[in-house]
């Protein structure tokens, strides 16, 4: 489904991704784990389409196709989500009107309002979200449990096929935790096809969702792969030895 061929990426001059190689297949589930600073939230944003990085060289390929100089809009519509780490308010967009906008931009037809609302009611209910939320701008007044609710209302709505989800563990008590990962889980279920790449410091989110790989990334490049084990290591030394590598 998505595979990054020697990609190199660089802010403020300043390189961060270092002729990084990934590749994952459809239905499969990865962890990205390493220190702070070491590009994983850059990574998260290249394959979106952020416009604030700048590719030295490499591509991005999505289902076999070169997605390397699309817009963010393009790489969504053609099934990319990525949940962020710290989801942004927007004022005088509630969230009704940006879903079903958004959902219409990637329909052959527009949706109907009563299947609309029907849809929203039931997901919010599965998510444990007010229902007035939909009524409200985009996470205004919010909280971060809320926020990540909120983006996973979005997955459940828009259905995505390749997943991001950057620290979607953080701010999250253990109940919000628990309810985020089961919807997550309960979406995968029932689209067996979806991958879902998960950035973490910690492998408690991958307690509730099961890597097929955990990667480690240091310095802009992956240097050790395994399964969830690998995580399970990492929650107990650290990450100091590929550090000093």
């Amino acid at each position: 489904m998505l595979k990054i061929d020697d990609l190199s990426v660089e802010v403020d001059e300043r390189d961060i991704l270092k002729n990084f190689e990934m590749s994952i297949g459809d239905g499969e589930i990865h962890a990205l784990m390493g220190p702070n600073g070491t590009g994983k939230s850059t990574l998260s944003k290249v394959i979106m389409g952020c416009p604030d990085y700048v590719l030295k060289s490499g591509k991005i390929y999505f289902n076999g196709e070169d997605i390397t100089d699309l817009e963010v809009d393009e790489r969504s519509r053609k099934g990319i989500f990525l949940s962020m780490q710290s989801p942004i308010s927007i004022e005088g967009v509630s969230n009704s009107e940006f879903l079903r906008t958004a959902l219409n931009a990637r329909s052959s037809e527009p949706i109907q309002l009563f299947d609309f609302i029907k849809m929203m009611e039931s997901n919010m209910q599965e998510l444990d979200i007010k229902n007035d939320i939909v009524h409200k701008p985009i996470n205004e007044g919010s909280s971060g449990g809320e926020r990540k609710k909120n983006e996973v209302l979005q997955i459940k709505v828009l259905k995505p096929t390749l997943i991001i989800l950057d620290e979607v563990d953080s701010g999250l008590d253990v109940d919000s935790l628990k309810v985020v990962c089961n919807n997550i889980n309960k979406y995968r279920e029932e689209n067996p096809k979806v991958s879902i790449l998960i950035i973490t410091h910690y492998a408690r989110i991958l307690e509730y969702i099961k890597p097929d790989y955990v990667h480690v990334m240091v310095d802009g490049k992956i240097v050790k792969t395994g399964d969830y084990d690998l995580a399970l290591e990492i929650d107990k030394t650290g990450y100091t030895e590929w550090v000093n590598l």
